[in-house]
C-alpha cells in the first residue's frame, strides 16, 4: 500500500519531566519523520492541561522548523475562536517567510480547553457561532485579498499558506467541502462520526482554487514495536497516562492506582478513544492500517505514533515507515 504518512505530535510531557524535555522531544521526533520520509509534522493548540506542551502552536513550529530541512510542519491544529484571523494569519505568515513552501494550517473551532480557561483566554462563547466567517477572512488574509478595508497581514499577504479544516462532526466535513478545502477528521480520539463525516465530505466537495479534489487526511494511533509484547506493553502505558491525565483531577497517581481507575470505569472511555489504533510488530500494523484506510476512505494518514517514552515514539515512527514502504511523499 503506498499512502502518505503524517505525524501529529501533541508535545507531551511524561511523568517527572519538563516542558523543555517534550520540546526537545518533539524535536527529535520531527527530525526522524523527516527522514524516514513522513509529508508533515502538526501540533495541535490545547490550553491549561499539565501533560500537554504545544499550546503556542506557531512558536513551536518555528523551533523546529529550524532544526529541520524539508519535512512540512504545521497546526494540526489552531483552535480559530481563540484568536482573531488577522493574528494567526500573521503567525503562519511570519512561519512561511521563515521556511517556505513548508506551512500548513489546520483550523479547528472547539475551545481546546474548559470554560475557566476560556475565560482565561479572554474567550467569547459564542466565537465558535462565526468560525465559517473567521476561515473566509482569514483566508483572503493570505490571499492578499483582505476582507476588511485597509488592513492586511504583514507578513502573510500572498503566501497562501495551505489551510485544513478539522473536525470531529459533519460540521467541519460540510464546511470543508464548501470551502473546497482538504479534511482532517480526528478519528485518534473521537472516532464516532468517521464514515458518515467522510461520505459528506467526498459527496458535497466543490474545488477550489486551493484543492481541485477532496483530500482526506484520518487520525489513527500507532504503537509500532520489534516485539507485539513490547506493543502491547507500551500500549498499557498510554492507557494509564490517558486515564490519569483524563480522570485523575490533576493528582501524581502511581501505575497501580491508574489501573484502578481504568478497572473502575475508565478504561471503557479510554478504549473508545483508542477505537483506531495499530499495536504490533510492523506487520501487525501495517496489517491494521490497510484496513483502517478503506474504513477511513482516506488519502492520507496522519499517525499519533503513542508510547510512554522517546524512545518507544522514535522507533514507531521508524518501524510504521519501513512497514509501509513505499510512501508517497
Amino acid at each position: 500500500m503506498s499512502i502518505p504518512l503524517s505525524v501529529l505530535d501533541l508535545a507531551p510531557i511524561p511523568r517527572g519531566e519538563t516542558a523543555s524535555s517534550a520540546i526537545a522531544a518533539s524535536v527529535a521526533l520531527a527530525r526522524r519523520a523527516e527522514e524516514h520520509g513522513y509529508e508533515r509534522v502538526w501540533y495541535a493548540e490545547h490550553h491549561n492541561m499539565p501533560r500537554i506542551a504545544s499550546s503556542a502552536t506557531s512558536v513551536l513550529i518555528s523551533h523546529v522548523g529550524a532544526q529541520t530541512s524539508s519535512i512540512r510542519l504545521g497546526a494540526g491544529g489552531v483552535m480559530l475562536p481563540n484568536h482573531s484571523p488577522l493574528t494567526i494569519a500573521e503567525q503562519f505568515g511570519t512561519l512561511d517567510a521563515m521556511y517556505p513552501g513548508r506551512i500548513d494550517l489546520g483550523l479547528g473551532r472547539a475551545p481546546g480547553s474548559d470554560q475557566n480557561t476560556m475565560y482565561a483566554l479572554r474567550r467569547d462563547p459564542r466565537s465558535a457561532d462565526t468560525f465559517p466567517q473567521d476561515v473566509l477572512e482569514l483566508q483572503a488574509y493570505l490571499a492578499g485579498e483582505s476582507r476588511v478595508p485597509g488592513v492586511d497581514a504583514i507578513p502573510g499577504r500572498g503566501s497562501h499558506v495551505p489551510l485544513y479544516i478539522l473536525g470531529s462532526s459533519m460540521f467541519g466535513a460540510t464546511l470543508a467541502a464548501a470551502l473546497g478545502l482538504p479534511y482532517a477528521f480526528a478519528s485518534h480520539f473521537a472516532p464516532a462520526m468517521l464514515e458518515p463525516a467522510v461520505a459528506a465530505y467526498r459527496r458535497e466537495f466543490e474545488p477550489s482554487a486551493q484543492l481541485a479534489r477532496p483530500h482526506v487526511i484520518a487520525g489513527v494511533n500507532v504503537v509500532a514495536a520489534d516485539s507485539t509484547a513490547a506493543a502491547q506493553e507500551q500500549l498499557a502505558a498510554v492507557r494509564r497516562n490517558l486515564a490519569i491525565g483524563l480522570f485523575g483531577r490533576g493528582q501524581a497517581l502511581t501505575d497501580e492506582q491508574a489501573d484502578q481507575l481504568l478497572a473502575q470505569g475508565a478504561g471503557q472511555h479510554v478504549s473508545t478513544m483508542l477505537t483506531h489504533t495499530a499495536v504490533g510488530t510492523p506487520a501487525q500494523v501495517r496489517e491494521h492500517l490497510e484496513g483502517f484506510v478503506q474504513v477511513a476512505d482516506a488519502d492520507e494518514l496522519i499517525v499519533a505514533h503513542q508510547s510512554g517514552s522517546l524512545e518507544g515514539r522514535l522507533r514507531s515512527v521508524q518501524l510504521l515507515a519501513e512497514a509501509m514502504e513505499p510512501v508517497t511523499v
